[in-house]
């Protein structure tokens, strides 16, 4: 057994039972080794190696294991590091394996010889060490699991390539200086003291008008935030990341919250008189309450990002799920339910007004009518990936997430090019299950045309074959573009904005996959019905107008002033106007046009 041999031996012992990577020369070792072992460990090869991190954060977020990825020394680890910065920030388990130059050409200013512990320092801090020798790999292995698993964090082992070759030591002789480790990690379930338990219950049963927002920390707390929030009578918000937490179709729940939320959300933490945070690290300070406004608790299993984001008065140190269930019985029944009810009728008005604007007409098609179209026609048990981009605005408002999906995308990094990465993690931890990419061209461009080409070599190995790709063509890095016009006062900058106008769905059927072209909004809904019912991988391509606005749940001074000043020099000045007048005056007065227009109709 060589050293390759025992740390695929190893890993496999410690559950990993797939890695995502791409061959170089500077891992021939291992990459033989995984070949001896493909009976008990999967090798997914990517089309670059970014693709492999992402897809290990990936399986990370939906499995809560270890993802693995591998790549060769020198570019090959370089290429990792935006995917496993994404790892990261959204507090991922990734174990990355990387291979280095021959030990004794290490200093010569050899071929691809780079300074990997230094690179990887700051994204796996954690724990980044390189071997030197074959008796090391045993506790390497072991501890970069473990501190993966139990810190939530990226770790990072080196692997010289001379030295993948070496007879294995798989038990280091017993003398001074040699380490001896073993396998396991069971993770605690982490509960406060009863005293602050019942200290954070004064605070909430004292509050009239009480807010929940939850994370990604809470996706596995979803009965336990809705009895909570019954008890309290509570509005419940959701960051971007805990989409999945609780369902968008129950009345209380407000969706999601930022520049990207929704009006209720905006109105709950601006009127509440207690926050209760719940899994979450969102950023955006200026969407919570005023300081001093609401009494505070917190609830995270990391004690780093407690009080953090709003001057909490009780800092709970646990698990969101067993803190929960703990503190319910502490908590008083709310017999006045006026906050509720308040938060509900906003909740209904919201909906409607999210309807009335993606019925609004555009050219050729509004994006919002895609997402509105979707939500009812998607699968049960779905598994949802995004990326980045103005696409994103609409998946956090317009799509009902029903109990039993799952849903996540780049939170803290906000990359693009991850989507189509995503999904073909999720479709294989969960071959049984139907998962939906969300892109835009942008995206597309970036990544997820090559990962086209992964999802047309792996795909008839799925017990379920659906995996959709949805691709907001509209020829613009709309985000970037809309934020110039708002933050900066800029108008688009063709120059930089424009955008290839390419056949998505043809470029999918030249890879033997199904694709499928809409730019009528009377073809939106017959198109999803047809990509979740086809027996193979689907692109539907949605030719969408760059020009509709994606509101902000709350407009400031600023913004809006931003907003005209770019109007001058506006190359799209006209369908950036019409647009921007149509979703106003849909948020004014929302409800269907025959609700406001009786006459017309007479």
């Amino acid at each position: 057994m060589t050293v390759s041999d025992f740390l695929w031996d190893r890993l496999h012992a410690w559950g990993v039972r797939r890695v995502f990577g791409y061959p170089g020369d500077g891992i021939n070792g291992l990459v033989g080794a995984l070949d001896r072992a493909k009976d008990r460990l999967d090798f997914v090869q990517v089309r670059h190696e970014e693709m492999a991190a992402f897809m290990a954060c990936a399986h990370a977020k939906y499995t809560g294991e270890v993802g693995v990825c591998l790549a060769t020394s020198g570019p090959g680890a370089i290429h990792l590091l935006n995917g496993l910065y994404d790892a990261r920030l959204d507090h991922m388990p990734v174990l990355a394996i990387v291979g280095q130059q021959a030990r004794a050409a290490m200093g010569g200013h050899y071929q691809q010889e780079v300074d990997l512990p230094s690179l990887f320092k700051d994204v796996a801090g954690a724990f980044v060490q390189q071997a030197s020798v074959p008796a090391q790999i045993r506790h390497l292995v072991d501890r970069g699991m473990r501190i993966a698993m139990a810190n939530r964090r990226v770790t990072c082992l080196i692997l010289p390539n001379d030295l993948q070759e070496l007879d294995a030591v798989e038990q280091p002789e017993r003398k001074h200086g040699t380490v001896h480790s073993g396998l396991g990690y069971a993770r605690p379930v982490v509960i406060p003291t009863q005293a602050e338990g019942q200290r954070a219950a004064d605070v909430l049963n004292a509050g009239s008008k009480v807010a929940i927002l939850v994370g990604a920390g809470a996706l596995h707390a979803t009965d336990e935030i809705i009895a909570v929030a019954d008890r309290l009578g509570a509005g419940v918000a959701k960051a971007l990341l805990g989409k999945a937490a609780v369902p968008d179709d129950l009345p209380f729940v407000t969706g999601s919250i930022g520049l990207l939320g929704t009006g209720p959300s905006w109105d709950m933490m601006t009127e509440c008189d207690t926050l209760l945070m719940v899994g979450s690290g969102f950023p955006y300070s200026e969407f919570l309450p005023k300081e001093g406004q609401a009494r505070g608790v917190q609830i995270d299993v990391d004690p780093a990002m407690l009080s953090l984001r709003y001057p909490m008065e009780v800092n709970l140190v646990g698990d969101s799920r067993g803190t929960l269930d703990a503190l319910l019985p502490l908590l008083q029944q709310k017999t006045d339910r006026s906050w509720r009810e308040r938060i509900e009728g906003k909740v209904a008005k919201w909906w409607k007004t999210l309807e009335d604007r993606a019925m609004q007409p555009a050219e050729p098609l509004n994006p919002q009518r895609v997402f509105w179209d979707l939500s009812p026609r998607l699968p049960d048990r779905c598994i949802i990936a995004g990326d980045s981009g103005s696409h994103t605005n609409w998946y956090a408002r317009d799509v009902k997430l029903r109990r039993g999906m799952m849903g996540t995308l780049s939170g803290g990094l906000a990359t693009m090019g991850s989507g189509v990465p995503y999904a073909i993690a999720a479709k294989f931890a969960h071959p049984d299950r139907p998962v939906l990419a969300i892109c835009g061209d942008g995206a597309m461009q970036m990544n997820g045309l090559n990962g086209l080409i992964t999802i047309a070599k792996y795909w008839r190995e799925w017990a379920d074959p659906r995996l959709v790709v949805l691709v907001l063509n509209n020829r613009d890095l709309n985000q970037v573009t809309w934020e110039q016009r708002v933050m900066a006062g800029d108008p688009k900058f063709l120059g930089s904005q424009s955008l290839p106008d390419l056949p998505y769905h043809k470029l999918a059927e030249m890879l033997g996959l199904r694709g499928i072209f809409v730019d009528r909004p009377e073809d939106v809904a017959p198109a999803w019905v047809a990509a979740f019912s086809a027996d193979q991988p689907t692109l539907v391509e949605f030719y969408t107008d760059p020009n509709v606005p994606p509101l902000p749940p709350h407009i400031t001074l600023k913004q809006a002033r931003a907003l005209m000043s770019s109007m001058f020099g506006e190359p799209e000045l006209g369908s950036v106007v019409m647009n921007t007048a149509r979703q106003v005056f849909a948020s004014v007065l929302p409800g269907s046009r025959e609700e406001r227009e009786p006459k017309a109709r007479d």
